[in-house]
């Protein structure tokens, strides 16, 4: 049997028993331990199992640290993907643009571009772009106030989103499968997402590599929903092409 069809065989007892040792996938698939550890280290890359000592078990959600805990993880693709977005924003666009440690990292190209309209919920966000003195003209949403994250939040948040029509949703996300879609750790901040994706023409999500070996609890949209991906050069391949093979382009 290939890896390509043993592997999603392994993926699926452990779904099932929520957590096998080496020994036993092995036993099952009468191959060596070590080709079992080499599957389940792929598997694991690519966020369907997590690994434990001696075998392996169903991946947990994953439960977002602080703000500044997640400022500095992944700090370096986190800016590659912020310049990188330039080149998909154009002049004059309308833009909506949530709270986030990735999206933050954009601040200072999408306040390079000219006549640019930003419909934020992130009050860091806003101060940054506006410190860098643009033209850029920045709606701010008003809510339930969020130190941690320095966000507004809420039915309110929700309900002004509704006055306003977007070219782009510019996200970033807790968790991307290409399976399953984009997650997040946060109900309020799923809901907020899920607004401004409905009522934007399209959809760009920032995510580090990081973002794709993991669950989060609040479905945020379909990987179809997803026109433009932007990573970083740690992204694998398998992944790429997964998210090829639904449409949605990837740019690294």
């Amino acid at each position: 049997m290939k890896p390509y069809e043993r592997q999603p065989r392994i993926e699926a007892i452990i779904q099932q028993e929520g957590e096998v040792s080496v020994e036993t996938l092995a036993a099952r698939f009468d191959v060596s331990s070590e080709t079992i550890r080499r599957d389940l280290g792929l598997l694991a890359e690519r966020g369907r199992v997590q690994k434990i000592h001696g075998g392996a078990r169903r991946p947990r959600l994953f439960h977002e640290p602080s703000y500044d805990e997640r400022e500095i993880t992944a700090a370096e693709a986190k800016a590659a993907i912020g310049r990188r977005l330039a080149g998909a924003v154009e002049p004059g666009e309308t833009v909506f643009v949530d709270t986030g440690s990735t999206t933050l990292a954009a601040a200072e190209t999408l306040a390079a571009v000219p006549s640019l309209t930003i419909i934020t919920n992130s009050c860091r966000l806003a101060e940054r772009v506006a410190r860098a003195g643009t033209d850029v003209a920045i709606h701010l949403l008003g809510g339930r106030y969020g130190a941690d994250n320095a966000q507004t939040t809420g039915v309110s948040v929700v309900e002004q989103l509704q006055a306003f029509r977007a070219d782009r949703a510019i996200l970033t996300v807790a968790a991307l499968d290409p399976a399953l879609g984009a997650m997040d750790a946060s109900l309020d901040e799923a809901q907020i997402a899920r607004a401004m994706i409905r009522n934007a023409r399209t959809l760009t999500l920032l995510a580090d590599a990081t973002k794709f070996a993991r669950h989060a609890a609040y479905a945020v949209c379909a990987t179809e929903d997803i026109d433009l991906v932007v990573s970083d050069g740690k992204l694998d391949k398998a992944h790429r092409a997964a998210l090829a093979g639904k449409g949605v382009d990837v740019w690294t």
